[in-house]
């Protein structure tokens, strides 16, 4: 895939969050969820590409836009053809109550590529590169813990665990903190909690814990951009999640198969790009500087270099037409 494809990626998730980004605090999380879509979905029809959403909004019937099948791109002739991930909003919570963290976030990779996860959940383990190949999803969280540790050159305590605050996660903070481990905490997003192990700067050394299948193959991406590693395995907690499940092929020996990063993402040739929508960890939210001008913070990667961008840009809203349609639609 053409390089240049990394900067028009950022075009797509900067739309998407300077959509949603005047929804942050007024409790509307559908409101800011379809202007993300919307903002997204526009930036999208310009792009030249030949993409298939493989994870979106749901299906067809779900979701009007960025539906799983959706085709989107202007591309004719000699363009790769690509899978495409999608959360426009991730972490709609967070946006409806003007909480941290809440980004816009794609993923592309050669067709075929992607793990087209169920909507399910998903057991989860993430570290950054220089844990790589030490965690296995398998073993108890004491020893990935002691694993994780020796390749950081840490003390156990100094080592910090990202886990969501769920109920369902309460056997793995104990043994966390029995582990003599730090812990932190957080709400919704697991997409950025996830990246948040392959950046120093962040403070975190490793995610465990459930989530959303689909957002774990996203994850994959940037952590493979990253060089980051990354195990998971499918974990559907109802009857209804099971039928998915099966509604894709899967036998209940698929569903308890371990998916190593190459079987989330199979292809190095991969782009990830994320855009803050509030203020977060790794990136500054969207910022109103007035006079129709607006601040975004961007992550683009590429994994077949490794290259990572940060990108700041100053947007004027009112000479931008993708979103002057979109927030006349929204009637902002």
């Amino acid at each position: 895939m053409d390089r240049s494809l990394s900067l028009e990626l950022v075009r797509v998730t900067e739309a998407a969050a300077l959509a949603s980004a005047s929804y942050m605090g007024r409790g509307d999380k559908e409101g800011a969820d379809q202007a993300a879509v919307d903002g997204m979905r526009s930036t999208f029809a310009g792009l030249s590409i030949k993409g298939t959403v493989v994870i979106g909004e749901g299906e067809l019937d779900e979701a009007p836009m960025l539906y799983i099948g959706e085709v989107v791109g202007c591309g004719e002739g000699e363009e790769v053809e690509v899978d495409i991930a999608v959360d426009p909003l991730e972490g709609t919570n967070l946006i409806a109550k003007g909480l941290p963290n809440a980004i816009a976030v794609v993923a592309i990779a050669p067709k075929g590529c992607l793990l087209h996860a169920p909507d399910t959940y998903m057991k989860k383990i993430a570290v950054g590169p220089k844990a790589k190949g030490v965690v296995d999803i398998t073993a108890t969280v004491k020893e990935n813990l002691e694993a994780v540790a020796k390749a950081l050159d840490k003390n156990i305590e100094d080592v910090t665990v990202i886990i969501q605050d769920r109920e369902r996660h309460g056997e793995i903070i104990k043994e966390v903190r029995e582990a003599g481990a730090r812990i932190k905490l957080f709400s919704d997003g697991d997409v950025a909690a996830a990246m948040a192990t392959g950046f120093e700067e962040t403070g975190v050394d490793i995610l465990m814990g459930i989530g959303g299948a689909p957002e774990g193959v996203i994850a994959a991406v940037a952590l493979k951009c990253l060089g980051g590693d990354m195990q998971g395995m499918l974990h559907p907690m109802s009857d209804e999640e099971w039928a998915r499940c099966k509604e894709l092929g899967l036998s209940e020996e698929d569903v308890n198969r371990i998916l190593n990063l190459d079987a989330l993402v199979s292809s190095d040739d991969c782009f990830f790009a994320a855009t803050g929508i509030t203020q977060g960890d790794l990136l500054k939210g969207v910022l109103y500087l007035g006079s129709n001008r607006a601040q975004t913070h961007s992550v683009v990667m590429r994994g077949k270099t490794g290259t990572i961008r940060f990108v700041e840009a100053i947007h004027r809203l009112d000479k931008n037409e993708t979103l002057i349609n979109v927030m006349r639609k929204h009637k902002r």
